[in-house]
């Protein structure tokens, strides 16, 4: 089972990025999770385990305390197949494309695209941007939502189908059946009086 990651668990996978040191020029991390992080996100995302997560970003300063990180996230995670049972491997890829602005310009610009006035915000602000927490934006917790994200719920083996055990009905195992019954007896009676 796929849960999103709450506020009030703790984030497994953490690179934290403070805004305010974030170079002009925009910076470029890559990540990798630890053995204890990969066990930490498997026991959250309700998979066997995560054998391999691994995920790179540009991180870009724009106008207005904005910041637009773009990556890409890649797993490996062993599930089980919901039709055989079996143990099997899932390869994740995952584009990231996010922007990033201050708490209060966040909220505001949430405001404003529930109220149908999103007509009104500028074309780059259509999705509603993540709000930078404590002048921090989490990498790892990125990283973390967009492989969550990603899993199937229901993964198969390549090739396996579902096939349900059809069987033919009994034509005397039907909800009729006991009143035929019945009047069957009834019958009887009446020819045995």
């Amino acid at each position: 089972m796929n849960r999103p990651m709450t506020g009030s668990a703790p984030d497994p996978w953490r690179a934290p990025v403070m805004v305010a040191h974030i170079p002009d020029t925009g910076l470029h991390r890559k990540l990798e999770a630890s053995v204890t992080e990969r066990q930490a996100m498997a026991e959250l995302a309700g998979v066997r385990e995560i054998l391999s997560a691994r995920a790179a970003f540009d991180v870009t300063p724009k106008s207005g305390g904005r910041v637009h990180v773009t990556g890409q996230v890649r797993a490996r995670i062993g599930q089980t197949c919901v039709v055989t049972l079996d143990p099997m491997e899932s390869d994740i890829d995952e584009e990231i494309n996010l922007t990033f602005a201050p708490e209060a310009e966040a909220r505001r610009l949430a405001d404003l695209i529930e109220q149908g006035q999103d007509d009104e915000a500028p074309s780059e602000i259509a999705d509603q941007p993540e709000a930078i927490v404590n002048g921090i934006i989490d990498l790892g917790r990125i990283a973390t939502d967009a492989l969550f994200l990603a899993i199937d719920p229901y993964p198969r083996k390549p090739g396996v189908v579902f096939e349900a055990e059809v069987t033919a009905p009994d034509p005397e195992d039907n909800p009729f059946a006991a009143l035929k019954a019945l009047q069957d007896k009834k019958k009887d009676k009446k020819k045995g009086q």
